[in-house]
């Protein structure tokens, strides 16, 4: 019965698409208790490996926070262990931060190992927080968007603290920021606890409502529609793809979306628009579907989200790497290339560089190690195996001497060896 199912669901993304392999199959997730079973979109090849990049930049980008928060910067790395859980991670901390020696400094102290960030990674770090300084104004006006394509203009705190990293707020963005911006921003806690503090957005300023689809549309004097990024031969994609643009634009921070019923064409229309919005906000064109869905009675979005994210595979590609499903806007790249880059993440991508530079010098390094323990392992084979040589001989001249003496001492022995040495008359009596 459940394998009719799955087969079902896979009929019904082939129809859509035209392509039979468009689709990988379901991935199980649990979540509050429940199985769902969750579709991720056919391979490709280059988001893959951008993801893969990704990964690594973002584990010692956490763990350089992690440093960051401790006295003197220093952090012990039995600590530094205990973190790697919450970090998705295996194996011992400390193989892990020795493999990036530009990055991570680390030293033996009373028996116990530290690990502290290199000078170029401090140097790195400085430079972020200019650029973060510099791109106030920018993050000033991602934030007022996001809060603009909410429901009630507002937005809980502790939820949009875990969005901060992706949208390129700084850490402390409620008490470096805010206080700065009364006009526009205010903390409310209707409740009077911590968790149900809201950041509320004062004044509607028109300016800041319009999509990036709307000022491309009008830069080039056209009517607000989607990208298809998808080859030429998925024909039934596109073909579905020109159905759904036939339909009007529905810009996110639209205030009409009350009046959409859910599964209408217009709340899909919508909920698309807000998704490629929220994407195109972001540093990295991407962001994983199971934060979106924390949002979705502030951002009214549909309980089968990743249906219809699915829906439209020339617009949004989902992954399943490591077990968590991310969303990426394929037009934000070119193959494994993240396209028109913000300011931080060039800071960032010097962070990726470091990395990449230690990890060469590391395996440069254990590359030359091997080689000299595989030399001293022949070495000592060969010398072994020459004393087996020499004490085999030795041996073997040792038992026909001894062989040979002991053979004389028999009577009968000793005439047949005289014998074969002598004639008969000159053997000695």
């Amino acid at each position: 019965m459940q394998r009719a199912g799955t087969m079902a669901v896979k009929r019904f993304f082939q129809e859509i698409s035209g392509t039979p392999e468009i689709f990988s199959s379901p991935t199980k997730l649990l979540i509050s208790g429940r199985s769902f079973s969750f579709m991720s979109s056919q391979k490709d090849p280059a988001l893959e490996l951008s993801l893969t990049r990704n990964r690594r930049w973002i584990v010692n980008n956490q763990i350089k926070n992690i440093i960051l928060r401790y006295p003197n910067q220093v952090v012990p790395i039995w600590l530094l262990q205990k973190k790697f859980k919450t970090l998705d991670l295996q194996g011992k901390a400390l193989n892990w931060v020795k493999k990036y020696p530009r990055c991570f400094e680390v030293y033996l102290d009373n028996g116990d190992y530290y690990c502290k960030l290199t000078k170029q990674m401090m140097s790195l770090v400085d430079e972020e927080v200019s650029v973060q300084d510099e791109q106030e104004p920018v993050i000033v006006e991602r934030l007022a968007k996001l809060l603009l394509m909410s429901s009630n203009r507002k937005l809980n705190v502790l939820k949009l603290n875990e969005f901060k990293r992706i949208f390129g707020f700084p850490d402390d963005f409620l008490v470096r920021i805010l206080p700065k911006y009364p006009e526009m921003f205010r903390l409310v806690s209707y409740g009077g606890r911590q968790s149900s503090m809201e950041l509320e957005l004062v004044s509607w300023n028109p300016t800041l409502a319009v999509s990036v689809i709307e000022t491309l549309a009008k830069e080039r004097k056209t009517e607000p529609s989607f990208t298809c990024s998808l080859p030429i031969s998925w024909v039934r994609a596109w073909e579905k793809f020109h159905e759904f643009s036939a339909t009007p634009y529905i810009s996110p921070y639209t205030m009409s979306v009350r009046e959409f019923r859910e599964g209408s064409t217009e709340m899909e229309k919508r909920t698309v628009g807000l998704v490629h919005e929220l994407l195109s906000l972001t540093l990295w064109k991407k962001v994983s579907i199971m934060k979106l869905t924390h949002f979705r009675r502030e951002f009214k979005l549909p309980e089968k989200l990743n249906v219809i994210l699915l829906k439209h595979p020339g617009i949004f590609y989902v992954s399943s790497k490591y077990q968590s499903h991310t969303v990426l806007l394929r037009e934000g790249y070119n193959g494994s290339t993240l396209m028109n880059k913000d300011p931080l993440v060039i800071v960032k991508e010097k962070f990726g560089d470091l990395m990449q530079e230690g990890r060469s010098e590391f395996n440069r390094r254990q590359h030359a190690v091997n080689l000299e323990t595989k030399k001293d392992k022949d070495m000592l084979l060969l010398k072994s195996s020459n004393r087996g040589i020499r004490g085999t001989a030795k041996a073997s001249e040792q038992d026909d001497s001894i062989g040979k003496q002991g053979a004389l001492h028999d009577p009968e022995e000793r005439e047949r060896f005289y014998k074969d040495l002598f004639d008969d008359d000159e053997a000695p009596p």
